[in-house]
């Protein structure tokens, strides 16, 4: 473990921060019967710049429905405890706990090497979904703008996009997505795990609250961009049975489409996520944990194709019927426009002088 503790850190998400799984040396809390109740010391954020030699990655996942993204960073300061991304933090020898929401990286350039992609010749257009493994409106990104650069060079190729976010902050980029979903080329999903104030504020500290995501869906849908509910994850016990009234809330806010993603634990996060549970809800912890494993063959996690995203069994089933039926009296039932890939024009790279090529 690292120095930075454990316990609950106010406005953080993990308890903790369990060593970086590829770490050749492990440390481990001892209560030496000096420990007194106080508060944690609060925990700064740090943000590293790293300069990416492509930006464009390719998926060949059956479970999802994009082949192309882009992640502006790595580490998500919204802290969500149940974040399939966080043992992507171990590749760089930090810990997926604590370490993957205070130490970032942004991807700086981001939007240079995304002209440079596309303006290449063997480039066949698809929708890019932008900020998957980590939501791509952090914080920071007031200030460093990456996703903003990003967004601009695909207004400008007229190349489609799709985004996922829980960030209220995609408001400030309307002037670029409105227009691109007139010309059927953006698309946005809101992802709202509970509509519980308090829950939402322990699970997911630092990402907007849900009535803010509801009403950032309400905008998005008055200008003009279609907006589909993801309710990602549905966590058994917690919020499932939350399903029936955040559909319709959605539904009035402007989506026109809904899903879910049953809750992932994989790797790090099935420990941090048992942690968390015995930390802030210990009277249901061991029922959130049975009925996961009900979902998952007996394990807290199956990362199997086709089943990894909605579980199996009873349980599983009947949470997908249930989704099924209350999203059809939503009038959230239908499916997201199609993009169009046919507006596509390679945007100008510029030459080593910095002029940008006419031809």
């Amino acid at each position: 473990m690292s120095a930075k503790g454990q316990g609950a850190h106010r406005g953080r998400g993990a308890t903790r921060s369990p060593a970086a799984r590829y770490e050749s040396t492990r440390s481990e809390p001892v209560d030496d019967g000096w420990h007194q109740e106080e508060a944690l010391p609060p925990l700064r954020t740090r943000v590293t710049e790293e300069r990416p030699r492509r930006v464009i990655s390719r998926n060949d996942s059956p479970d999802v429905p994009f082949e192309l993204s882009i992640n502006p960073y790595r580490g998500c300061e919204h802290g969500c405890v149940y974040c399939f991304a966080r043992p992507s933090h171990a590749y760089m020898g930090l810990s997926p706990g604590l370490d993957f929401e205070t130490e970032l990286f942004a991807k700086t350039g981001a939007a240079e090497r995304l002209r440079e992609e596309l303006a290449r010749p063997g480039h066949v257009p698809s929708p890019i979904a932008l900020g998957i493994n980590t939501d791509a409106y952090q914080p920071v990104e007031r200030r460093l703008r990456i996703t903003r650069d990003l967004l601009e060079v695909l207004a400008e190729a007229r190349h489609p996009v799709t985004i996922v976010t829980k960030s209220a902050l995609i408001e400030r980029d309307l002037d670029l997505l409105a227009p691109m979903a007139r010309a059927g080329l953006a698309q946005v999903a809101v992802s709202i795990t509970t509509l519980d104030r308090e829950l939402a504020r322990r699970l997911e500290p630092r990402a907007a609250a849900p009535q803010r995501r509801l009403e950032t869906m309400r905008h998005l849908s008055e200008a003009g961009v279609p907006v589909t509910l993801l309710m990602a994850p549905l966590i058994p016990v917690l919020t499932d049975g939350e399903v029936e009234g955040l559909l319709a809330a959605a539904a009035e806010a402007g989506a026109v489409a809904a899903g879910y993603v049953l809750l992932r634990l994989p790797l790090e996060v099935a420990d941090l996520f048992e942690d968390w549970l015995r930390t802030h809800v210990p009277l249901k912890a061991k029922h959130v944990l049975s009925r996961i494993r009900d979902t998952r063959g007996g394990q807290l996690y199956d990362a199997r194709f086709g089943r990894r995203m909605v579980g199996e069994g009873a349980y599983a089933e009947l949470l997908r019927q249930r989704f099924r039926l209350a999203r059809r009296r939503a009038g959230l039932a239908g499916r997201m426009p199609e993009l169009d890939l046919s507006q596509f024009v390679p945007p100008r790279v510029p030459t080593k002088d910095g002029q940008l090529d006419l031809f």
